[in-house]
């Protein structure tokens, strides 16, 4: 599936709560996710179409509620948009193949990078090593 995949096919293939947040950009409530406080090692991918997004390897904990890293596994595969809704400015992260609503990243985060990327767990299926 990708960005020629209509809505009705989109509501077939994903949950209720996965459609509001990854075809209409909502969030999760913090700390609520299954992924924010995973410890595992393994593969991060976008719950709309499997795309490889993230590694536990860059994943840390921000104390945001939500799984933040601080870098995409593979910079083709995410793609980041200007965001001004809730009277807020921030940059919006979505799957670069399907145009999924992931979460946003911020400048606050850990080294080598600098950038948190807060990420829905909704929004992402996880692949164990």
């Amino acid at each position: 599936m990708d960005n020629d995949t209509t809505k009705e096919e989109w509501k077939k293939k994903l949950t209720k709560e996965q459609y509001q947040v990854l075809r209409e950009k909502g969030t999760e409530p913090a700390f609520t996710g299954k992924y924010w406080n995973q410890h595992e090692k393994g593969v991060y991918k976008c719950a709309g179409c499997g795309t490889p997004l993230f590694s536990s390897e860059t994943k840390f904990e921000s104390g945001s509620g939500w799984p933040s890293f601080y870098e995409p596994m593979d910079e083709a595969n995410v793609q980041e948009e200007k965001d001004t809704s809730h009277g807020m400015i921030r940059t919006e992260v979505l799957c670069k193949n399907c145009g999924g609503h992931l979460g946003h990243v911020f400048e606050d985060g850990p080294k080598p990078t600098g950038c948190r990327y807060c990420i829905n767990s909704i929004s992402l299926d996880f692949d164990k090593e």
